[in-house]
């Protein structure tokens, strides 16, 4: 396959260019010889990849691509789709994993050789990995094109830099990061929560394995040889990239067994005979053509059969049938699986034989989507002869200082849901009862449960505790309220002058400033807004922190790429929203890690002053300006917002009004936190008859 079969869309060729979608709008009007569309339709043609490098590069627009831009480019312009071309690309990388010296005598061939004899070599790394082809999901028949050579050298090249796993995992990233609609993602920070709940296991069954972030939780919670990781999808594209990232994590020497299958779980087990230490998934939910007619008289349904509108106990008993006796099962599930009337009988038996151990209600925003929160269910395979548990433990992890109204984001920051839900869990699991922790966790008698409605939420049972905490607290808060509104008002900014005539001053753009060097622009994608590695406790500052001017509260969301950490005096924009509030980074917020989101604009404090650079990028109008409307979401365009080229001396007087302003605002919102806490810990200390009305 010939390079320039790669094609490439208008978004890609600005990525490569480093500049606005408007931009390459400008040089297809103005420049006859810009390359003319190859695919695509009118509204969104596709250029040769080759042809508009060449054409950057005479222009004088691209000194040169940057491999990992080459790679992603040619994968995402691959023919076949992006999603053949990772299949391609982690069968090759997976040959550089494990056999790096057959790859390096493959690539000194030329590029007709290489496509000759590489089919084999594939075929031999991934029968030795996966088994014969008819048994494994991972198979390069039937993907309709033969593997692209000059995309597989960019990837063997890049796996040479970053290495192949670390390759792989960019290269995926950046697809689910381009196609979020397509998959339903689990975040590194629940999936190793699951993986821990589950603990120690050497074989592990995820039934609805995606992208494979459970099983890779698992591998990489405690890794070791002689390990078996088993997965099922549905979709087999999904099977075989699970497959791939799995191996690309393993030593080859290691011995573990690592099998993906493409198939209805439910209706199509490809393992029934495996009996798991510990199964995880996170299934699909609110199924109804799950099977029902079909798998009436399933063996399987050992505590009830599911409704038709109950396919989320289908997969909980699916999972029970696939542990060994005292095996767990850690599965994602909708919170009205917890309460609707239909499953109560299941839910009943799961109580009275010991098999559900545990209700864990996670955040809002944990686990897309986004607004809905989550539950765990931890069940635990009885024994024979092994008496049932006489408790269930329920955990609540929403409390925490509402961010807004309906916004989802009212939760702790996930490492300390992380903390407390494991400490619960573990003190449970070892004595089988757990003294209650108000609000947040509590072990409730089995027969407490079994009545009509056999409700298991953990709201129900665990009424979070007075917002104020008592009496005493809420004093408190009330004179820090007194000292903030104090504060607030010998910090409400003077009304200046009104200058004699307008000020009109040349103008000019953060793009051009990037250009010119006096900044350096960078925005966040899933992948480099990502926390792996080393630093997978660094905490991210997300767009709703920027919005609420809170502390980064953000967790890790996977991958291997290096996170863009901020530092004191940058200066950070989201994306959506208008472009209402920017921030400047100070010392207490300095070192997280920049979410998705945003762009970060580190100015060179020779040339500008970052108040100066973050108080004109508030402006309604230049925010109008720099704003796309096509959606009915509004985006910004940060390479278009302007700001008058002043003196660096000036510069420093319109920035001390400013970071002025800034503090003022900052004193707002703590008092309306505080105001909030004061008056929601007066009604729920009221109404629960912890304080009186005198």
């Amino acid at each position: 396959m010939q390079d320039n079969a790669t094609e490439v869309t208008a978004a890609g060729i600005a990525r490569l260019a480093g500049v606005g979608r408007a931009a390459v709008s400008n040089w297809r009007r103005r420049h006859p010889d810009f390359p003319k569309p190859v695919g695509g339709t009118e509204t969104s043609p596709s250029f040769a990849l080759t042809d508009v490098e060449n054409w950057l590069r005479e222009q004088g627009k691209l000194a040169e691509v940057p491999l990992r831009e080459r790679v992603w480019q040619q994968l995402a312009g691959h023919p076949a789709g992006p999603g053949v071309a990772l299949l391609h690309t982690g069968c090759a990388l997976l040959l550089v994993h494990d056999r790096p010296t057959d790859w390096l005598d493959l690539a000194a061939a030329s590029d007709t050789h290489l496509a000759e004899r590489l089919p084999a070599a594939l075929d031999d790394v991934l029968t030795r990995r996966f088994g014969p082809e008819g048994d494994r999901a991972v198979s390069l028949t039937g993907t309709g094109l033969a593997p692209s050579v000059p995309l597989l050298r960019g990837a063997a090249e890049l796996a040479a830099e970053l290495g192949a796993r670390q390759t792989y995992e960019f290269l995926l990233g950046r697809h689910l990061d381009a196609n979020p609609r397509q998959y339903t993602l689990t975040p590194a920070g629940p999936a190793a929560l699951m993986a821990a709940l589950a603990g120690p296991a050497r074989t592990v069954l995820d039934p609805a394995c995606g992208t494979g972030a459970l099983l890779r939780a698992v591998r990489d919670l405690a890794p070791g040889p002689g390990r078996r990781l088993y997965g099922q999808d549905s979709a087999p594209d999904l099977a075989a990239l699970t497959a791939l990232r799995l191996a690309l994590g393993t030593p080859a020497a290691d011995g573990a067994t690592v099998r993906t299958a493409a198939g209805d779980t439910l209706r199509a087990d490809a393992f029934p005979d495996v009996r798991a230490d510990a199964v995880l998934a996170h299934p699909p939910f609110n199924e109804r053509n799950w099977g029902h007619d079909e798998l009436a008289y399933d063996a399987r349904w050992e505590y009830g059969f599911p409704a038709r509108t109950e396919s989320e106990l289908a997969w909980i008993q699916h999972a029970l049938a696939r542990l060994r006796d005292g095996g767990t099962a850690v599965l994602l599930m909708p919170p009205a699986a917890a309460s609707r009337r239909s499953g109560r009988r299941i839910r009943a038996d799961l109580l009275r034989r010991g098999a559900l151990r545990a209700v864990i209600a996670l955040p809002a925003g944990s686990v897309p989507p986004n607004n809905i929160p989550l539950h765990l269910w931890v069940l635990r395979r009885p024994g024979a002869g092994t008496p049932p548990a006489p408790e269930l433990l329920l955990v609540e992890t929403t409390g925490g200082t509402p961010a807004g109204p309906g916004d989802g984001r009212d939760r702790l920051p996930w490492e300390q849901v992380q903390e407390a839900v494991l400490d619960a869990w573990r003190t449970f699991d070892r004595d089988g009862t757990l003294d209650e922790r108000p609000g947040i966790a509590r072990s409730v008698p089995v027969i407490e449960l079994l009545d009509d409605e056999v409700d298991l939420a953990p709201a129900r049972r665990l009424p979070p505790p007075a917002a104020g905490g008592g009496a005493e607290e809420l004093a408190e808060v009330r004179a820090r309220l007194g000292d903030t509104l104090r504060l607030t008002a010998d910090r409400a900014p003077d009304t200046p002058p009104p200058a004699p005539v307008p000020a009109r001053w040349p103008q000019t753009t953060v793009g051009e400033l990037a250009r010119a060097g006096a900044l350096l622009l960078r925005t966040t994608t899933a992948a480099s807004g990502s926390t792996g590695g080393a630093t997978s406790r660094v905490p991210v500052l997300t767009d709703h922190d920027v919005l609420a001017g809170t502390a980064p509260s953000g967790s890790p969301l996977g991958g291997d790429e290096e996170p863009v950490l901020v530092e004191t005096g940058d200066v950070v924009v989201p994306l959506a929203g208008g472009g209402a509030v920017v921030r400047v980074v100070d010392e207490a917020t300095a070192g997280a890690a920049l979410g998705r989101g945003l762009t970060l604009l580190r100015p060179d404090r020779a040339a500008l002053d970052p108040w100066f650079l973050a108080g004109f990028l508030r402006g309604t109008a230049n925010n109008r300006q720099a704003s796309s409307y096509a959606s009915t979401a509004t985006r910004l365009d940060v390479r278009r917002l302007q700001l008058p080229r002043l003196p660096l001396a000036d510069q420093h007087r319109y920035g001390e009004r400013f970071r002025a302003l800034a503090e003022f605002e900052d004193a707002l919102r703590q008092a309306a936190r505080l105001g909030e806490q004061l008056v929601r810990g007066l009604h729920d200390g009221l109404t629960d008859g912890t304080l009186g009305p005198e």
